[in-house]
């Protein structure tokens, strides 16, 4: 209780914060209306009529909720208008981009850690590429791959998703790599073990707080990457494509409903990566 109190707290804090400024927001319209009828209206009135607008400047959270379960349990998810059928379309394009961020992270961490050479050449130009910002860089992926005759849209989502997941990946697989001491290196050593036995059986393990804590960061920012890279796209599936459509058509219930639905795919990966470090971590005898 002690742990669950604060966060009601802070969630309680931002909901009257939330309801303010609707309120606040959405009486421009209100007071609009009334000024073209001629009429004058008070507070008392005006704050009911912010609270179920069909197109609110900002959406009262009830009004966003309503959307929501709309989206997620209103609808047969085969439909084009379910936010499970859109949040497995990005779902995918994430899985996709957040294998290839690990694979590319990896990687280049053993190769950084193994070779000096690596380390001062290719790590700044890593370092380098995450200052570009990715809503500038994605029309440019997304054409170069059509150029490259790679006609599928989930292609170069995962790219997108793959260049903002491996940085944290890198980092922290460097840093873990490299987290056993001079110590611990020379003792195996002088047993006789080989580069290849001191990387499984002390590096590896050695990396896994670092590796598991850069997952949680680099699935985020995959879901993110795949977003980013379904509006430029012309896509018109996927959670991406839902706040799109939502902003280009003047729903903004349906693009605050799609935003909410990816922050829970977001929460969701995010819990199975967790998952996933406890099993690593005790299969592989790591103290979590």
């Amino acid at each position: 209780m002690n742990r669950v109190l604060p966060v009601l707290t802070v969630l309680a804090g931002i909901v009257v914060i939330w309801y303010a400024a609707s309120v606040w927001m959405n009486a421009t319209w209100v007071f609009d209306q009334a000024e073209r009828a001629g009429t004058t209206v008070t507070w008392a009135e005006v704050i009911p009529q912010t609270m179920n607008q069909d197109r609110p400047l900002l959406p009262p959270p009830h009004q966003v909720g309503a959307e929501l379960w709309k989206g997620l349990a209103g609808q047969a998810v085969t439909s084009k208008r379910s936010l499970v059928y859109h949040g497995f379309v990005t779902f995918k394009g994430t899985m996709m981009g957040f294998g290839l961020g690990i694979v590319a992270g990896v990687l280049l961490a053993m190769a950084i850690v193994r070779f000096r050479v690596m380390d001062m050449s290719v790590m700044p130009w890593a370092i380098i590429s995450q200052t570009v910002p990715i809503v500038a860089l994605a029309p440019m992926i997304i054409t170069l791959s059509s150029q490259l005759g790679l006609t599928d849209r989930d292609v170069p989502k995962a790219i997108i998703a793959a260049y903002l997941s491996f940085f944290p990946v890198l980092v922290s697989m460097v840093k873990g790599l490299r987290a056993p001491d001079q110590m611990q290196l020379d003792l195996l050593r002088t047993y006789g073990a080989s580069e290849g036995e001191t990387f499984l059986k002390l590096r590896l393990p050695a990396s896994m707080p670092y590796f598991f804590a850069s997952l949680k960061v680099a699935v985020a920012a995959s879901l993110v990457g795949t977003i980013v890279g379904e509006l430029p796209t012309g896509a018109i599936e996927g959670l991406g494509a839902r706040m799109l459509i939502g902003s280009q058509f003047g729903e903004p219930l349906i693009m605050w409903a799609s935003l909410f639905a990816a922050a829970i795919l977001a929460g969701l990966l995010i819990v199975i990566v967790g998952f996933v470090e406890r099993l690593a971590r005790k299969r592989m005898g790591v103290p979590g």
